[in-house]
């Protein structure tokens, strides 16, 4: 048990409680410990009846059954893997960047467990898009094509792809918005993490501190303005380098 314990703890903490919400709902529902309608969300239970829990259980519950059990084990494979390595890599000493993106997501996605564990595979895939990554069967093909791979072998195995295809919409959404558009495309930021996630969730000295090289005509930029810019991304690393 001590080495359940350890590897637990060893989990980043914002995966870890997701990690650990996604099993204890469903669980509680197999169980018959709750009734699972009280855990999908239904608008007119939330609005008309204030059953404010609906949107949070409606993220972290699954159906799990005899025909959907290996899609839910499949699925929180995905969900502790990237965002374990998304929240150590990319967003390394930045909790509240990383809390931030997820409940963009979150609320993106109308509060589903696929779709937001799909976004956030999508990302990690587009920040290390170059990577060479392996698949079943000894398949390797680079990071950015796995998402849709993906959505391919889930639908080979649960039938559809709605929850999946919404998950990628949604990644890449957040993906151009944070950092396409602003940093290779030299647009505004239209995405900022609020104040108060920074107070609550203060970043660390020593995480990743920049994102790649912005484009040259906000180099320019910065560099008439003396470096006066809201962001200074720093050197940063190239996509893919891991």
């Amino acid at each position: 048990m001590s080495d359940i314990g350890d590897w637990f703890r060893s989990i980043p903490a914002i995966t870890r409680y997701w990690f650990a919400a996604t099993v204890a709902v469903p669980l509680v529902g197999k169980l018959g410990l709750i009734s699972p309608a009280y855990l999908f969300l239904w608008p007119e239970a939330f609005l008309y009846r204030f059953q404010i829990w609906r949107p949070i259980t409606a993220t972290f519950y699954f159906p799990v059954g005899p025909g959907t059990g290996f899609l839910y084990l499949v699925n929180l494979y995905f969900l502790y893997h990237y965002s374990t390595r998304l929240e150590t890599g990319a967003f390394d000493g930045r909790p509240a960047d990383y809390l931030f993106m997820l409940l963009f997501n979150w609320i993106c996605i109308v509060l589903l467990m696929i779709p937001l564990i799909m976004s956030v595979l999508y990302v990690w895939a587009q920040l290390n898009r170059d990577m060479i990554v392996s698949f079943w069967f000894g398949t390797r093909f680079k990071a950015c094509y796995l998402p849709w791979v993906i959505l391919g072998f889930n639908y080979i195995i649960g039938g559809s792809v709605i929850n999946e295809l919404i998950g990628n919409l949604v990644g890449h959404l957040y993906f151009f918005l944070m950092f396409r558009y602003p940093m290779d495309l030299g647009g505004r930021n239209f995405l900022s993490t609020p104040q108060f996630l920074y107070r609550w969730l203060p970043s660390r000295r020593g995480g990743v501190s920049g994102f790649g090289v912005p484009p040259a005509s906000m180099r320019r930029a910065a560099d008439q303005n003396g470096g006066g810019g809201r962001h200074n991304w720093g050197q940063g690393f190239r996509l893919g380098d891991q």
